[in-house]
């Protein structure tokens, strides 16, 4: 018996196989569930190269969160696919380069906002579309949604204006959770140390992550192992943490509790 064995699972996100959400997936299907991916754009064939690699993954779900009339299309997708969703992994980020590593003053609100809309607000659209699916979900403890973050508490060199998206994923996964609730349905974010992946290559000055984790977590951190991130999604899906709801959950190596 897989923890995830009769779970549904829509994991975003996927592009590389070095990606967090390429691990989740992964581990999600050695668990049991059944699992569909979803690309965006000119990505979506990268996706389903990507997907081979996983084998047994049931659909590749067109998902641009920028087109509410392709999110409406792919939760229509899901139903007839799925007729009900128990967890859907939120994997989406993206922040235009002015908005990394130049500062807090040199971004126009331009691009603020399109890394507002794909980073944080895509979180609430996916939700709101997926809802009536999730509410669903059979499986004890009810549906899961996890959001994939980065400690929004602090500010981070060069991270800049991704650190506030964080931040606003946070207290926005606060409130999701706050009204879906009652519809048996969690929303708790997953708050990963940093991981060498090719979105991680785009961040200026990625190296001083590393060295800060490596000397700081109590417990240390490899920047080339996201298995620990994985394995911990599991649990965040699985009815181990039925109880378990607008809360941050760090996978850091304790870096985020020290002084």
């Amino acid at each position: 018996m897989g923890l995830l064995n009769d779970h549904r699972i829509l994991v975003t996100g996927v592009l590389t196989d070095d990606s967090l959400a390429f691990g989740i997936a992964r581990r999600a299907l050695e668990e049991g569930a059944t699992v569909a991916l979803s690309g965006a754009g000119r990505g979506t064939s990268l996706t389903r190269r990507t997907a081979r690699k996983l084998g047994d993954v049931g659909e590749i779900i067109e998902l641009d969160v920028t087109d509410s009339a392709q999110i409406a299309a792919a939760a229509d997708e899901v139903e007839s696919r799925f007729g009900r969703l128990d967890g859907l992994v939120h994997a989406i980020g993206y922040a235009p380069a002015t908005c990394l590593g130049s500062g807090m003053f040199t971004a126009p609100f331009e691009d603020v906002a399109v890394a507002m809309q794909i980073s944080t607000y895509s979180l609430a659209s996916l939700v709101g579309a997926f809802r009536p699916l999730l509410q669903k979900s059979v499986v004890p403890g009810g549906a899961s949604v996890v959001a994939l973050d980065f400690d929004g508490s602090r500010a981070y060199p060069q991270y800049d204006w991704m650190g506030v998206m964080k931040a606003g994923l946070e207290s926005l996964g606060r409130y999701l959770a706050r009204e879906v609730g009652p519809d048996h349905i969690r929303v708790n974010m997953l708050a990963a140390g940093p991981i060498r992946t090719v979105a991680a290559k785009s961040i200026p000055g990625f190296a001083l992550f590393e060295d800060a984790w490596g000397e700081q977590a109590p417990l240390g951190w490899d920047v080339y192992d996201s298995s620990a991130v994985a394995d911990t999604a599991m649990a965040m899906l699985s009815p181990l943490m039925r109880a378990t709801t607008a809360s941050i959950i760090h996978v850091d190596g304790g870096y985020h509790a020290m002084g």
